[in-house]
C-alpha cells in the first residue's frame, strides 16, 4: 500500500503533506517576519480498527497535529480526507464550522489533562451529556438512562451524576472525559497524551479501559504519546515525528526492534529495559532540537545525526517506502544497522 492509496474501504483517514504553521509578528504593526512551522508536511493513512501511535519529543508537533486533524486548529496547508460511515470520503480541512458539526460526530478527542479539561462548574452528568444535548439526540429520561450507560461503560457508578469534578481522582476524571468522547459513538479517537498525567498503576487501568472499548465499539484510534513502553502496549502501528515532520511509519514490532532511521534508534535507546543484569548503551544526542522557526537545510536532524553525510545537509530526505508498510524519511536507510530494543536487551 502506498500514501496515495484512497479507494480502500479499510482506510478510515488519510492526511497528506499537512502543514500548521503559526505566524511570527513583530513591531507596531504586527508584520509577519515568520513562521513556527509546528507541522510540517506529514502524511499517513490509517485504517479502521487499527491504533496509530504518534511519538516524538516534546514540542515536536505531535499534538499539533492531532488538534489539526479534529480541526480544533485550522491548517496551513495539506488535506485530511475523513471516510465518514454516512457521507464517504470528504476533504475536513475546506469544511466550515456547519459542515464540520455532522462529521465531527465520528471525530472525538480525548484530552492530556484531566484537570483542566473537565469544566469544574458542570456536573457529572453536564459534561458527558453535554455532545448529546448540543447535537439534539437525547433529552429527559432518555438521557439520563444514556450519561448512566457511558459512566457504567468506563467504570463509574451512576450515582456519581450529580457530583463535580472536583471530587474524582485523576484516574476518574480521565475516564470522564472517555465517556464524553464515547457519547457520540464515534469511529476516531484522538488520544492526547491520556494517561501521560496519572500514576503508572493508574496508567494501566485506562489502557485496558480504551483497549477493552476499542474491541467493543470497533474503534479507531491515533494515540499522541512520548512514553515508548506505553504506545508499545496498545498500538499496531508507529509513526515519529521530528521538528513537525514524520521520519518513519511503520508496524510497532517493526520500528520498535528494526528501526530505519537514526533518530528513532535514538528513541528506542531511551527505552528502559527491565533487568538489571542487562548492560546498556544509550544514545546521546549531541546539540539541541531544532528551532522549527528556522529549521536546518535538509534532513532536520542532521545537525545530531552521528550518521550524517553531505547530502544530508543539502537535500531533504522525502518519506519513502523502504519496506511493506514501513516508510522512513532517510537518505542512509538502506546502509545504516540500527539498532532496536530486542538489540539491546541481548547485550550482556
Amino acid at each position: 500500500m502506498t500514501l496515495e492509496q484512497t479507494q480502500d474501504d479499510n482506510l478510515l483517514l488519510e492526511v497528506k503533506d499537512l502543514k500548521t504553521h503559526y505566524p511570527i509578528r513583530k513591531g507596531l504593526f504586527r508584520k509577519v517576519v515568520g513562521y513556527v512551522k509546528a507541522v510540517d508536511g506529514v502524511n499517513f493513512h490509517l485504517r479502521k480498527g487499527d491504533t496509530l501511535g504518534l511519538v516524538g519529543e516534546s514540542g515536536c508537533g505531535k499534538t499539533t497535529a492531532g488538534r489539526t486533524i479534529v480541526r480544533l486548529l485550522q491548517p496551513t496547508a495539506g488535506t485530511i480526507r475523513f471516510n465518514d460511515p454516512n457521507r464517504g470520503w470528504v476533504n475536513l480541512e475546506s469544511m466550515g464550522r456547519n459542515e464540520l458539526a455532522p462529521i465531527r460526530r465520528n471525530i472525538q478527542m480525548i484530552f492530556q489533562d484531566p484537570f483542566s479539561s473537565l469544566n469544574p462548574r458542570l456536573t457529572v452528568k453536564r459534561i458527558v451529556a453535554e455532545p448529546l444535548i448540543i447535537n439534539k439526540i437525547a433529552s429527559g429520561d432518555e438521557l439520563n438512562d444514556r450519561v448512566a450507560a457511558l459512566l457504567k461503560t468506563v467504570g463509574l457508578r451512576p450515582e456519581y451524576m450529580s457530583r463535580y469534578p472536583h471530587a474524582f481522582s485523576g484516574g476518574q476524571r480521565q475516564r470522564l472525559g472517555i465517556a464524553r468522547a464515547l457519547a457520540l459513538n464515534p469511529k476516531l479517537i484522538i488520544c492526547d497524551e491520556p494517561v501521560s498525567a496519572l500514576d503508572v498503576s493508574i496508567q494501566a487501568q485506562v489502557l485496558n479501559l480504551l483497549e477493552d472499548l476499542q474491541a467493543e465499539l470497533d474503534l479507531t484510534y491515533i494515540f499522541i504519546a512520548h512514553d515508548l513502553s506505553v504506545v508499545e502496549h496498545i498500538t499496531n502501528r508507529m509513526a515519529v515525528m521530528y521538528v513537525g515532520k514524520l521520519v518513519e511509519l511503520a508496524p510497532t514490532e517493526d520500528l520498535y526492534y528494526s528501526p530505519k532511521h537514526p533518530y528513532s534508534e535514538a528513541l528506542m535507546a531511551a527505552v528502559p529495559i527491565p533487568d538489571p543484569r542487562m548492560r546498556d548503551r544509550p544514545i546521546r544526542l549531541p546539540g539541541e532540537v531544532a528551532n522549527p522557526a528556522d529549521p536546518p537545510t535538509g534532513c532536520y536532524f542532521h545537525p545530531r545525526c552521528r550518521y550524517a553525510q553531505s547530502v544530508c545537509a543539502n537535500e531533504e530526505p522525502q518519506l519513502r517506502e523502504l519496506a511493506p508498510d514501513h516508510f522512513v524519511a532517510c537518505h542512509l536507510a538502506e546502509k545504516l544497522n540500527l539498532r532496536g530494543v530486542l538489540e539491546r536487551g541481548q547485550e550482556t
